[in-house]
């Protein structure tokens, strides 16, 4: 009984041997399979591109030209500067050249009725009487008068009007000149104005906005890659514990349990290690494109998480800013607000003045000419020309300037709804980055 147990003892712990070596054998081909996969993608770029080094100054030089955001904000300014030129532009004489050609095909004033001949050349001289002439002469020129006058078209003289005319060419000016209108003159110019002042902003807006994401992305990205090297230590580590813990295990000094949880510890280790890679690769992706960078470019990041907390004074100066009014009001999305309400202000003014009158002077010059062979060139041209004052009151839109009345008033009230919001807004904001700058540095 001694022997067999000490063989079945012996057969058992050759078996543990045999089991630990296999897994050791399999645990090191996977690792060995696995981080070779994942290193593959990397060592492959690495050959195919150099990496760049980019410091955190470089990359926030980067960050506006590449900013879309900044770009859109960029393209409002130029349309509100478009928008301020065209409301200016209604104050300003307007002038506008026409050229046109009519070709008539059938006509009301040639159809039907006696045809007269339009083109006749007869003429009759003036009738003169003479009193010296017998009676018998003096009859008959007055008879042969008579006689030729009759015999004249009298439609002749309305040759040259455009009536039924084939052929019509007219070149002309058109001018005009707004000499009173109260939406022109008192609200859109300074709307306009506003809205350029709200786009400016917004510029400055997205600017920060990008500077901001930038660094957060080039921090990410630094706190990513050293994550990465952390999870990999972990993971030697737990690999060294896990040979020292089989080790002793085969000498009898550590149990199956032990082994077991060193396993398990190993295992979960590499998993770490894996999602730490896939978040640092995600980390430089997002950094890529927020530089405007190929996705494919590697990077070396050169400015490090190792910076000086700042002093007293410093925490002091920004708690100082925050408890100012001035950190509300220096805020690009208060102003915005601000310069919203005065947009609405000046729109809930137009909608009063379009009740007044629109006094508009108006000239039209041009010159007509009806060929009868259809070339302009062969055409005797006449001129026509109108000056005149147009004058429009509204007198009745069924509750059309009533209800544009209402619409200003309750967007005049939500834009100072909204500035408000905006104000208390910031004000919180303010407190809470200094009580996060706080947390950080207890942290």
């Amino acid at each position: 009984r001694v022997i067999a147990g000490s063989n079945r003892r012996s057969l058992r712990r050759h078996s543990e041997c045999g089991e630990a070596l296999m897994i050791r054998l399999i645990a090191r081909v996977l690792r060995l399979f696995g981080f070779a996969a994942l290193a593959a993608p990397a060592a492959l770029s690495a050959q195919q591109q150099a990496p760049r080094s980019i410091s955190l100054d470089q990359a926030l030089e980067l960050a506006i030209p590449a900013s879309d955001g900044v770009a859109i904000a960029r393209a409002d300014i130029r349309r509100a500067e478009g928008e301020v030129k065209r409301v200016r532009a209604d104050l300003l004489p307007q002038l506008t050249g026409t050229a046109s050609y009519t070709r008539t095909l059938k006509s009301q004033f040639n159809t039907g009725g006696a045809k007269v001949d339009s083109t006749a050349t007869l003429s009759c001289d003036r009738f003169a009487a003479d009193p010296t002439l017998p009676i018998g002469e003096r009859v008959d020129s007055l008879e042969r008068s008579v006689a030729c006058l009759s015999a004249l078209n009298p439609f002749a003289a309305l040759g040259d009007l455009p009536f039924g005319r084939k052929n019509q060419y007219n070149f002309g000016l058109s001018f005009s000149q707004t000499l009173f209108s109260g939406s022109i003159l008192k609200g859109k110019p300074r709307a306009a104005v506003a809205g350029r002042r709200v786009a400016r902003l917004g510029v400055t807006t997205a600017e920060a906005q990008a500077r901001l994401d930038v660094t957060q992305a080039y921090f990410d990205a630094v706190l990513a890659d050293r994550l990465v090297s952390i999870a990999e230590l972990s993971f030697t580590q737990a690999e060294t514990t896990l040979v020292q813990t089989r080790l002793a295990r085969e000498v009898g000094t550590k149990p199956e349990f032990d082994l077991l949880r060193a396993t398990v510890t190993r295992d979960n280790q590499r998993a770490t290690v894996i999602q730490r890679r896939s978040q640092r690769t995600l980390s430089f992706l997002r950094l890529n494109q927020l530089l405007g960078l190929p996705l494919e470019q590697p990077l070396l990041l050169t400015t490090t998480l190792e910076e000086a907390p700042p002093d007293s004074a410093e925490i002091a100066e920004a708690l100082s800013v925050a408890d100012a009014d001035t950190a509300v009001n220096q805020r690009a999305a208060v102003q915005q607000a601000e310069e919203a309400v005065t947009i609405q202000d000046v729109l809930t003014g137009v909608t009063r003045w379009d009740r007044l009158p629109t006094v508009t002077l108006r000239s039209t010059f041009a010159r007509i000419g009806y060929p009868d062979d259809g070339l302009p060139w062969n055409a005797d041209f006449l001129s026509d020309w109108t000056v005149g004052v147009n004058v429009s009151v509204p007198l009745w839109t069924s509750g059309r300037l009533t209800g544009n009345t209402w619409i200003a008033e309750a967007s005049l009230e939500q834009a100072r709804v909204r500035a408000s919001q905006a104000r208390d807004g910031a004000a919180l904001d303010s407190r809470q980055a200094v009580e996060a700058l706080q947390s950080a540095l207890a942290s």
